[in-house]
């Protein structure tokens, strides 16, 4: 089974990615040195996360799972740095238009 899941931190701040596997004990490649900004050392000591699988499929194709977690970023907006720790897709500020 392949799968997209999304971490939820402590902060509700979200990381989405891909597992082609189903490994239960993969929790992806989001940047230590970026969420630990996010944690003060006591709450570093009692520290949750919830994973949820919120994409799966038994035939798509490495491609196609790929498609389906750029997807998956741009709709939980989880490459805004305020919303989440996906640094890539780079995220683009839309630029507000004065009238």
């Amino acid at each position: 089974m392949k799968v997209i899941y999304k971490i939820t931190y402590p902060n509700g701040k979200i990381y989405i990615g891909k597992d082609l596997t189903d490994c239960i004990n993969y929790f992806g490649s989001a940047s230590s040195k970026l969420i630990e900004k996010d944690f003060n050392r006591s709450q570093r000591k009692d520290f949750k996360i919830r994973k949820e699988i919120i994409w799966e499929s038994s035939s798509a194709t490495d491609k196609e799972v790929n498609q389906k977690e750029i997807y998956y970023i741009h709709e939980y907006s989880s490459n805004n740095p305020e919303i989440g720790y996906n640094q890539w897709p780079k995220f683009k500020q839309k630029k507000e238009i004065k009238k």
